[in-house]
């Protein structure tokens, strides 16, 4: 089943999910950069990939969202009491997951390094834009609006799962 339905998300929006969300664990992994300078195995292997993923990121946010607007109807329904908490919380992750990568690319612009993806050049490096360096300033803090936005999910996720004891994660796995 590839669109969703009132019981469950369908394979499309599971993919989408499920892939974003092991793409953008490999993009946390970049908080482990900072330790020793990256000089350890996350550092040389994982992080020379961020932009490329992020980018990736970029691209699969963008599919979702039309994905999500298109299924609207079909979707499951929450708990009509805490349906506007729910939709907040949703609405942020999404909000942060659209502002990660458009920061990091302000990150690269800024400094004048360019941007490539996967070895292909897409801009190419040049002259440093103060206003992009000053909108990229924003990437480091929202990473950690967003890992705890990220904490969050997972835990009422795994609430919702063992002590609510719903169909609310079965419905995402």
């Amino acid at each position: 089943m590839n669109s969703d339905s009132k019981q469950s998300y369908g394979s499309i929006s599971k993919f989408l999910h499920w892939s974003m969300a092991l793409l953008i664990l490999w993009q946390l992994l970049k908080f482990a950069d900072r330790i020793s300078d990256g000089e350890h195995w996350i550092g040389q292997v994982l992080v020379p990939w961020h932009v490329s993923i992020g980018l990736l990121l970029l691209v699969l946010i963008l599919l979702r969202l039309v994905w999500t607007a298109t299924n609207r109807a079909q979707r499951p329904v929450h708990d009509p009491k805490k349906a506007k908490l729910v939709k907040a919380g949703h609405g942020l992750l999404y909000v942060c997951m659209l502002l990660m990568p458009l920061t990091g690319i302000m990150v690269m612009l800024g400094g004048g390094y360019g941007i490539t993806a996967f070895g292909i050049e897409i801009v190419g490096k040049g002259d440093k834009l103060a206003w992009a360096g000053t909108l990229g300033q924003l990437h480091s803090p929202l990473a950690m609006v967003f890992t705890a936005l990220i904490i969050g999910h997972i835990a009422m996720a795994l609430y919702h799962h063992y002590i609510k004891k719903d169909d609310t994660l079965k419905r995402m796995a």
